[in-house]
């Protein structure tokens, strides 16, 4: 039997819905806020721009804004980014959202459960080991590899660390690709 895998299969992590933000309400003192169906507020002051994201806290419905650009030359923005905030783009809602940048400036963090699913293609023969699977990220979801291929095989974790070779620390969280070769049981 060779030791190199005969079979590649693509896991794909999609995001099925914007993650929540971990936000503190300072009416309700709740941690959790969503950007519902993610709308901008663009103000003018003479040639300077403010753009915010508005987020609505999830216990007690108020609104919140998280600053995107503060005092910003007209000129400094694309033309078309501009558009996209007056038309409050479903897809700018969720490239700011998930801008690091944004999230450090307004302290907050994503809270990705029931976010997002994997997706794997139907189960392989059980006669052709090793099997290599590499795993995409669509969005940066950071999930652990060993809870994600444990979740994906139907394995338990110990199971995992067992039979799997990976090419990154399966402990450590991660939200870029990554590939991991699957060992025959014994």
């Amino acid at each position: 039997m060779s030791s190199q895998p005969h079979i590649v299969l693509p896991w794909v992590v999609r995001r099925t819905r914007l993650p929540l933000l971990s936000l503190r309400c300072v009416r309700c003192r709740s941690e959790s806020a969503t950007t519902g169906e993610g709308r901008f507020r663009v103000n003018a002051n003479g040639n300077l721009l403010d753009v915010w994201l508005l987020v609505r806290c999830a216990s007690c419905d108020r609104t919140s804004k998280l600053t995107v650009h503060e005092r910003a030359p007209v000129r400094s923005i694309d033309p078309v980014e501009l558009d996209g905030y007056h038309a409050n783009d479903p897809e700018l809602v969720a490239a700011r959202l998930l801008d690091p940048l944004l999230a450090r400036r307004n302290r907050f963090t994503l809270d990705w459960k029931g976010a997002w699913r994997l997706d794997t293609p139907s189960a392989w023969h059980a006669e052709a080991w090793p099997v290599k699977v590499e795993v995409v990220f669509e969005d940066p979801v950071p999930v652990r590899p060993e809870w994600l291929i444990a979740q994906g095989l139907g394995l338990s974790r110990n199971e995992v660390l067992r039979r799997i070779k990976c090419d990154i620390p399966l402990r450590r969280s991660t939200s870029s690709g990554f590939a991991f070769t699957v060992m025959a049981g014994d």
